[in-house]
């Protein structure tokens, strides 16, 4: 029997892995409004839609041929929309990923300002379209962003519920909004991913938002104790029952969908909880149904920082002994 293949390097950009966001981009990039729409009328899952919509405002050089979209079709949803991503995504990127204290007052206002023109746009959509799943999972975005508070982005998330019970998207933003950093609690936060996991269909990716959850535990326990203080955290049976009940109602179970597009990140988040909990077998399993796909998070979490450099390193452990 001839040995499976040396595992390669990982790609993190899912528009480099799955071929109808590569062709999203080249959409978006050559400004075929027609074939953006037909991507989009194709998808059914609204997480697969968050991730397009993310694919298209991420494209650069795109803030332009929306607006010009919005002028010209002012009244249709995904332009208004995709447009609001795209201000968000530039807002978000002149903020950076730093922690409030190393934001410079400038950033915070040219921040706040992108974000609060997206909002323009989408509070429309949202009164026109109650039921529009887009537009409401990035007004949970805008409202942690634009410092609303925790109370205003639950309704947000709940207005998305109501149409929506399992928004895998929507849920993983309520839920960075009520950690500590933003405002919120642990008790918060790891009450919200077990009532979602434990509520969710069989096999749906809801069940990572345990993972997300111990992992953003584990990154603030390693910022105030240390990397081995942290990984005793996610050592306590407690934790390690709760994920692995995770896991078997969600991406280990039969009726979980291997191929959408949100596969990736459920798979990650498992991974990496088990391997900085020093479990490598238990995190192989996570790692073979993700083969040379990956997501940046929480894999940045992680010794060094550098997603891939932490992935690759925990890849071949875990596959060398599970």
């Amino acid at each position: 029997m001839s040995a499976l293949p040396p595992p390669g390097r990982p790609v993190f950009e899912p528009a480099d892995r799955i071929p109808s966001l590569a062709a999203l981009r080249t959409a978006a990039g050559s400004k075929d409004w027609d074939a953006i729409t037909s991507a989009f009328a194709g998808l059914r899952d609204e997480d697969d839609r968050a991730l397009a919509c993310r694919t298209v405002a991420e494209t650069f050089g795109t803030e332009l041929f929306l607006r010009e979209t919005v002028n010209r079709l002012p009244r249709d949803p995904l332009a208004r929309t995709l447009l609001a991503d795209r201000l968000i995504q530039t807002g978000w990127q002149i903020r950076s990923s730093h922690r409030a204290e190393h934001v410079s007052q400038q950033q915070f206002s040219d921040f706040h300002a992108h974000l609060r023109r997206a909002e323009l746009l989408l509070i429309d959509v949202c009164a026109e379209h109650p039921e529009y799943a887009l537009a409401w999972y990035l007004r949970v975005i805008t409202s942690r962003g634009l410092q609303l508070g925790v109370g205003e982005t639950r309704r947000r998330y709940d207005r998305l519920a109501e149409h929506h019970p399992h928004h895998f998207s929507g849920q993983s933003q309520l839920l960075q909004q009520i950690c500590p950093k933003w405002g919120g609690s642990w008790e918060a936060v790891h009450g919200f991913a077990q009532e979602c996991t434990r509520n969710a269909p069989a096999g749906s990716p809801t069940g990572a938002l345990t993972a997300m959850a111990q992992m953003e535990h584990y990154l603030e326990v390693a910022e105030k104790g240390g990397t081995r203080v942290a990984e005793t955290y996610l050592r306590e049976p407690d934790n390690h029952a709760r994920l692995l009940d995770a896991a078997a109602r969600s991406v280990l179970h039969p009726a979980f969908r291997a191929d959408a597009h949100h596969a990736v990140n459920a798979h990650s988040a498992f991974a990496a909880a088990h391997s900085a909990a020093g479990r490598p077998a238990e995190a192989a399993p996570h790692f073979r149904a993700l083969g040379d796909h990956a997501s940046v998070f929480p894999w940045c979490y992680l010794g060094t920082g550098d997603h891939e450099t932490e992935f690759v390193r925990h890849r071949k452990t875990a596959l060398a002994k599970g």
